[in-house]
């Protein structure tokens, strides 16, 4: 998507109501008919039974009542909530205000948020929000339209007590998504799970969870341009690095590739979906690919139940 050339020179609320009919625009192009949503969701209603699936099914879905009647796994089936209560968690920690493309990673998750906001629309849904940042969580109660924004005091700035507090206040089923580059609490060693893996699961227990995994060209290889300094956002550690060395450019490539691996996985392992951007692509095609994906997986599931027993 071709950057906006005057979208520098725009006020913060002039670039929100810019970006709004973007998506708006965009979307409504690409998504035709009915907003099934981002997920096919779980939803908390019972709605019969099917076949268990190995390796898509989840085993804590299990109907053992039918499963012991037909002596066949079956998996619980069950229709979403009419009303939607979304919650956001935002990652506005120091490593998302980096950005070597047409956006930084901050201003592509707001552009993601924009997304989700529009996606989950609709009659008596409601959309919540926390904000991490360097001074703690802010927190946006759930509501209708635009809700208003105020300062949780005393709150962690940490992604793991970040999520644990979404799990705190979100009382009812519904969906969580988590908007992050998840470089927040990655061990050294891959081996080890991530700070903030346990507290995922967690809310995978309850609510659907999207994890949308936000990065730039420039953190997975680096360009030959000779003498740089490299800074840590979080820790404000600086390096030097001869960028010229065709060796240190392969490593640094294959360990920004073992890190971001390291994050499928352990997204993976919690139950999250997973929703990779970055800010060098078209993040609305990113996105309306991932729709289409769960709107197949959702047909596919009714076509099952159709023809299952239940």
């Amino acid at each position: 998507m071709a950057a906006d050339p005057v979208l520098t020179d725009l006020t913060p609320g002039q670039r929100l109501r810019r970006l709004e009919l973007t998506v708006t625009r965009r979307l409504d192009g690409l998504l035709h008919g009915e907003r099934h949503g981002l997920l096919p969701g779980p939803g908390s209603e019972p709605a019969g039974s099917r076949e268990y699936r190995p390796g898509e099914d989840e085993v804590r879905r299990m109907d053992w009542s039918v499963t012991a009647r037909t002596a066949v796994p079956h998996v619980r089936e069950v229709d979403a909530d009419r009303e939607l209560t979304t919650w956001l968690l935002v990652d506005a920690s120091p490593s998302m205000e980096y950005g070597t493309a047409e956006l930084d990673k901050r201003e592509l998750a707001v552009a993601a948020v924009a997304t989700i906001g529009f996606l989950t629309a609709g009659p008596g849904n409601r959309l919540g929000a926390q904000v991490l940042t360097p001074y703690g969580l802010h927190r946006v109660r759930p509501g209708v339209g635009v809700p208003t924004c105020s300062a949780v005091a005393g709150l962690p700035d940490a992604l793991p007590d970040a999520l644990a507090e979404v799990r705190r206040v979100a009382h009812r089923r519904g969906l969580v998504v988590v908007v992050s580059d998840f470089l927040d609490g990655l061990p050294d060693d891959p081996r080890c799970p991530a700070r903030w893996e346990r507290a995922l699961r967690q809310l995978t227990v309850r609510h659907q969870v999207l994890a949308v995994e936000v990065t730039d060209p420039r953190e997975l290889e680096l360009p030959d341009v000779g003498l740089i300094t490299l800074v840590d956002p979080e820790t404000g550690e600086h390096r030097e690095v001869w960028t010229g060395d065709r060796h240190l450019r392969e490593r640094y490539a294959a360990a920004a590739a073992a890190q971001r691996e390291q994050v499928r996985d352990a997204l993976r392992r919690a139950g999250a979906t997973h929703l990779a951007l970055r800010t060098d692509r078209d993040w609305t095609v990113d996105i309306v690919r991932h729709v289409h994906a769960q709107r197949r997986l959702v047909a596919a599931a009714a076509t099952s139940h159709r023809g299952g027993t239940a």
